[in-house]
């Protein structure tokens, strides 16, 4: 681990919060700019072809991009809405399971409506992954001992490592058929903004790198972390110009 990173997180955020409290109205538009932000890059990670600016044209103006498929129109318009009901969380200071099914249900729910929300009843794999998924019938007992989980992260931790715990718990037991990683980007934002963090942006460059150091955290979740923590400082980075616009 990176032994300052969490030192130079904590810096920026105590200059993030010298700007605060923040007007109504310029808290809208950091919320938008990140939905877009978030729905674009969460997506893109898993093979969707909108790029940011044609997300923002399907999330803003409603309208459709030729040549793309309806399935990635989908999957923005499911993530908006997930995102915005991130918020509607952020004052509290625990996840629920129910929270996290319903997040996967927003954004799934036009894709696949008869599996929204729902944990898969069947087996499932990660491609190019050697560790095998947790069976169905294990499903429900592993995201109920889940949610202390979490709770533990964030009481022995630093909030963002506590954020990159839970989305790699989350991730290794892959409840869902499909958009788990999606939800388990959305689950690590929602406990960050709980603790008054940004979300974190994973740009699909690091695309690779994100994926390998997930794998190898099934051994040693140190590159994992320090992954996560850059993400997180380069969104506050982000965040700290939007100020100076």
């Amino acid at each position: 681990m990176q032994p300052n990173i969490f030192k130079e997180i904590d810096a920026l955020q105590e200059e993030i919060n010298s700007y605060r409290p923040l007007s109504s109205d310029f808290l809208r538009q950091i919320k938008e700019y990140y939905k877009i932000g978030l729905t674009f890059s969460s997506n893109a990670l898993e093979g969707n072809t909108l790029t940011e600016s044609e997300t923002k044209i399907v999330l803003e103006e409603g309208i459709t991009i030729g040549g793309k498929p309806l399935k990635d129109h989908l999957e923005a318009i499911g993530h908006a809405e997930a995102y915005d009901f991130l918020y509607t969380l952020t004052n509290n200071k625990t996840v629920q399971e129910k929270d996290i099914q319903q997040l996967h249900q927003l954004f799934y729910f036009r894709v696949d409506e008869k599996h929204a929300g729902k944990y898969r009843s069947s087996k499932a794999i990660i491609t190019g992954s050697k560790y095998p998924l947790p069976k169905p019938g294990e499903l429900p007992s592993l995201m109920k001992a889940l949610i202390p989980r979490i709770d533990q992260f964030r009481k022995e931790n630093h909030p963002v490592k506590a954020a990159a715990l839970a989305h790699k718990e989350f991730v290794f037991i892959h409840p869902f058929i499909d958009g788990n990683g999606r939800t388990a980007r959305l689950l690590m934002s929602l406990i960050l903004l709980q603790e008054g963090f940004p979300i974190a942006i994973i740009p699909p460059i690091t695309r690779s790198e994100y994926i390998d150091s997930l794998e190898q955290a099934h051994i040693n979740d140190q590159n994992f972390i320090q992954f996560i923590a850059r993400m997180v400082r380069e969104t506050q980075k982000d965040y700290l110009r939007l100020f100076l616009k």
